[in-house]
C-alpha cells in the first residue's frame, strides 16, 4: 500500500449484504485486464486479499472477508473467482493519499535546545 503522496487504486463492489473492496495496482492494469483476460490476476491486484466494509462504503475501515461471507455473496469461497466477479461488477476508484505530517517519535520528548 502506498505511504504518502501516491495514488491508491481499489475496486469497490456493492453486494447484497456487504460491500467488498480489493486493492489493485492501478486503473490502467484493470482496464487492460478487462480487455484481455489472458493477463494474470497477479499483475492486476495488489495482494490476494478481499476486504469487507460492513456496508459503510469504500472509504471506511476494512476487515478481511470470511469464507462464509464470500460464499453467501458469490456462491463460492474461492478468492480468485470472487476477485474476478468484483473486478467485473465493481466500480474502480483512485484516490491520492496525503503526505504524512507531524512528529515521528513522541516518546523522545521535546526537541528544543535548553
Amino acid at each position: 500500500m502506498p505511504r504518502g503522496n501516491a495514488a491508491q487504486s481499489k475496486v469497490h463492489y456493492q453486494g447484497k449484504d456487504e460491500d467488498f473492496v480489493i486493492m489493485v495496482d492501478d486503473v490502467k492494469s484493470v482496464q487492460n485486464w478487462k480487455d484481455d483476460r489472458s493477463i494474470p490476476l497477479a499483475q492486476v491486484v495488489s495482494g490476494f486479499k478481499i476486504f469487507v466494509t460492513h456496508k459503510h462504503g469504500a472509504q471506511n475501515a476494512y476487515d478481511a472477508a470470511s469464507k462464509q461471507t464470500l460464499e453467501n455473496e458469490f456462491g463460492t469461497h474461492n478468492e480468485d473467482e470472487c476477485m474476478i466477479k468484483i473486478l467485473e461488477g465493481g466500480t474502480l476508484q483512485e484516490t491520492e493519499t496525503s503526505e504524512r505530517q507531524g512528529t515521528k517519535n513522541e516518546t523522545m520528548g521535546p526537541r528544543q535546545a535548553h
